[in-house]
């Protein structure tokens, strides 16, 4: 059995492709397993804060895989393994994939195609208005909270991109606007390269494919009968307002001409479609406000991590702990 991961953003459509990809019977799968997680930050001394002090288990485990042969090779092969053992553990008979989609996974997307040589990926991408436009709606109830998801919206869009531009031999791209527009012609050439008959595949039923678990996406699969137009341009009606026009005008600008392209997107495009919504000022202030509050709550943030590994590392220095 094999691994195959859908690396992409949240809210880019990738629980219906998942349910998609999962009516082949060949292909197990569940909701969003957050599994590697932990497995890759136990090798990052940043990006973690623990009551137990991260930074000094990497330490620890540093010095630790220095005892094995292959050194923090061998360290990682083996928590690869257990990966692998949990994946056909939950696997029925008979399947040749487990397809482990879990959109943080694009923090770490690079680490995870190190740990796993044999495994198939796909990189999903969708218009990033419409990510940040879904993020308000389903996580935020229609209220501005995008600097919960700075992360996602910077950091994991540039991972990917990164990953897909040095490692193009190991990933397939799909956007999900072609994925809705021509499910089965967009499919596929990826059951193709997975080595999987196309034709035992009912993508058409992808809305009955059971995905176990209390995370991923309810919303998407059970909102639209099929796939519809409807999940290409509700980012219109979300971010037409004068602030929410404002914001996707600088975050178009940050992401740039050659990222967007890059994806498959125009920034000028974009720009124009955004500039030509009404501009209402319904939730204005409200959106100031929390955007406000969220440029300080982001910066505190920052602030306070870096106190925490500043102060571990005066203290690992003083001998004191």
């Amino acid at each position: 059995m094999k691994p195959l991961f859908l690396f992409s953003l949240p809210r880019s459509g990738s629980t219906v492709l998942q349910a998609m990809l999962a009516t082949h019977p060949q292909v197990a799968t569940t909701s969003e397993p957050w599994l590697l997680l932990p497995m890759v930050y136990s090798m990052e001394a940043v990006g973690v804060h623990a009551i137990y002090r991260h930074r000094l288990a990497v330490q620890g485990i540093e010095d630790f895989a220095k005892l094995l042969p292959g050194g923090l090779d061998d360290y990682r092969n083996e928590m690869a393994e257990a990966a692998r053992r949990l994946y056909r553990s939950a696997s029925p008979d008979g399947a040749r994939y487990f397809l482990d989609k879990t959109p943080r996974y694009a923090l770490v997307a690079d680490q995870i195609l190190d740990m796993f040589p044999e495994a198939e990926a796909i990189v999903l991408w969708r218009n990033p208005l419409a990510i940040a436009a879904s993020m308000l709606e389903t996580f935020g109830g229609g209220r501005f909270n995008l600097h919960h998801y700075r992360v996602d919206l910077y950091d994991g869009l540039t991972n990917l991109i990164e990953v897909v531009r040095h490692r193009p031999d190991r990933v397939v791209t799909l956007r999900y606007e072609d994925v809705v527009s021509d499910p089965a012609g967009t499919l596929g050439p990826v059951f193709e390269r997975l080595g999987l008959d196309a034709d035992q595949a009912r993508i058409d039923g992808y809305r009955t494919t059971q995905l176990p678990g209390r995370l991923g996406d309810k919303v998407g699969v059970e909102t639209y009968q099929g796939l519809s137009q409807d999940s290409l341009d509700k980012w219109r009606r979300v971010l037409g307002t004068m602030v929410r026009k404002r914001w996707a005008v600088r975050y178009l600008k940050s992401l740039g001409n050659e990222r967007l392209g890059f994806m498959g997107y125009d920034r000028s495009d974009l720009t124009a479609q955004v500039n030509a919504l009404p501009g209402s000022l319904r939730s204005g202030p409200s959106d100031l406000l929390r955007i406000g509050y969220g440029a300080i709550h982001w910066r505190l943030n920052e602030k306070v991590f870096q106190h925490r590994i500043s102060d571990s590392i005066k203290r690992l220095v003083r001998g004191s702990v």
